[in-house]
């Protein structure tokens, strides 16, 4: 029987190191996230939410659960899409919803969607959680309400005194022209309450110019680069001890 060189098993730990590093940086940038990560307080800033379809099935709709302290004020209308807003008993949005219409296929596998809204920040620092829910054509629903270690996390914006934290926070100009339209019934399915929800509305003078309808590559926030960085680690580690093992198990033949 032809024993296996070293050569081939080398060649063997490259390959299975490769495809770990490339699991592992799949992992680090599938998960819906909300940007920008840092944003100024008291701004009204515009955010996206980034939508990727991890399974092998159409993502239909989306439940973005607005944080406590945080103003919404206006969405961007986009094609295909039904936008609606949860509200409470004070008037205030509570959560939006993107579902698609009778014509669209949703977002499918190897895709992504981005939304834009509008949002006024605390007026103190603090952190914000963005509770997303991710529903797929089959029914199923993927939570993003965890902490940061966990497999589902939700994104988390740094609200912050220092401008230069926040150097994309919408323009003050415009406030007066923000506001929501008339309400219509809707059962939110997140929470299974019947609240009340908006119509479509246009965005007004509150979207500044970086909203330009093109999507953005949101990969490079810093905590999605500090993850992949970290399974990058892992991925070099694990190619380390491959080799040490290889040079270990080579030795004790030799003898």
């Amino acid at each position: 029987m032809k024993k296996t060189s070293w050569t081939s098993k080398l060649t063997s730990s490259l390959t299975a190191g490769a495809a770990a590093l490339m699991l592992f940086a799949g992992f680090a940038s599938a998960h819906v996230t909300v940007n920008p990560t840092v944003a100024q307080t008291g701004a009204w800033q515009t955010y996206s939410i980034k939508i990727p379809s991890e399974k092998e099935l159409p993502t239909t709709k989306v439940t973005l659960k607005v944080p406590q302290g945080v103003a919404f004020k206006q969405y961007q209308p986009l094609a295909g899409w039904k936008i609606t807003t949860e509200k409470n008993d004070s008037n205030e949005v509570t959560s939006i919803t993107w579902e698609v219409d009778a014509d669209n296929e949703g977002i499918l596998a190897g895709q992504f969607q981005q939304f834009n809204f509008v949002a006024q920040n605390p007026d103190a620092e603090t952190e914000v959680a963005w509770d997303a829910f991710q529903y797929y054509s089959d029914g199923s629903i993927v939570e993003w309400t965890g902490g940061p270690s966990d497999s589902n996390p939700h994104s988390i914006t740094a609200i912050s005194q220092d401008p230069a934290a926040a150097g994309n926070a919408a323009a003050g100009g415009g406030h007066d022209s923000a506001g929501t339209a008339g309400n219509t019934g809707h059962d939110d399915e997140a929470t299974g309450d019947d609240t009340k929800a908006n119509d479509d509305t246009t965005l007004g003078d509150a979207l500044n110019d970086t909203v330009t309808g093109e999507p953005n590559n949101t990969d490079s926030d810093p905590g999605t680069l500090k993850l992949q960085q970290a399974t990058l680690i892992v991925s070099i580690l694990a190619l380390i001890l491959s080799f040490l093992g290889i040079a270990l198990a080579t030795r004790r033949k030799k003898r």
